[in-house]
């Protein structure tokens, strides 16, 4: 797995965006072991800045960033940088989410818990095999909800008051279901 840099010290930059404080600060110390620098960001306001500054090759984003959408960040960071190899995390797979993912320009999208080794593949290998794994069980009708305002939010362009509109919600309710976590099965 061979990551190309331009890094003046010859080490890849990396710039990791999850609000999960934790994750965060573990994956960057797992990078930084496997010879990145890395830049660490919450949300899409310090991501964007840290990019601006460090110009990283390579960006790992989460999809949900608290009240953000991690979608936004990658639109925002392919716009500033478009040789940008990103790779976008999620809780939660969805095709619709996934299929954003690559028109936005991801390498890769994974669906967590994922190993260091997964990302690092993905980030040299770049784009063309994007998957979302079927699940082992049959999805419960809640997670079929979920998928589909999902993708009709994406259709929206994240445009929540006309995603409420097509779904026949009010901007509140699909607010809440939302901010929800789906159901695992």
């Amino acid at each position: 797995m061979t990551i190309q840099t331009n890094s003046p010290n010859g080490r890849p930059r990396l710039l990791l965006v999850d609000d999960d404080d934790a994750f965060r600060e573990s994956m960057e110390l797992e990078f930084t072991d496997r010879g990145y620098s890395v830049y660490g960001a919450r949300n899409h306001r310090e991501a964007l800045q840290l990019a601006a500054t460090n110009r990283p090759e390579y960006a790992v984003i989460d999809l949900r960033l608290g009240g953000e959408r991690g979608l936004e960040v990658l639109k925002d960071l392919k716009e500033r940088l478009p040789l940008l190899k990103a790779v976008i995390l999620t809780g939660y797979g969805s095709i619709a989410t996934a299929v954003e993912a690559v028109k936005l320009g991801a390498v890769h999208y994974l669906v967590k818990p994922v190993e260091l080794d997964e990302i690092v593949e993905a980030l040299s290998r770049g784009g063309g095999d994007i998957t979302v794994d079927p699940p082992e069980v049959s999805p419960s009708l809640a997670l079929h909800e979920r998928e589909y305002i999902e993708h009709v939010l994406a259709s929206t362009g994240g445009n929540i008051s006309e995603a409420a509109r097509r779904l026949g919600l009010h901007r509140q309710s699909l607010q809440r279901k939302l901010r929800k976590y789906p159901p695992r099965k």
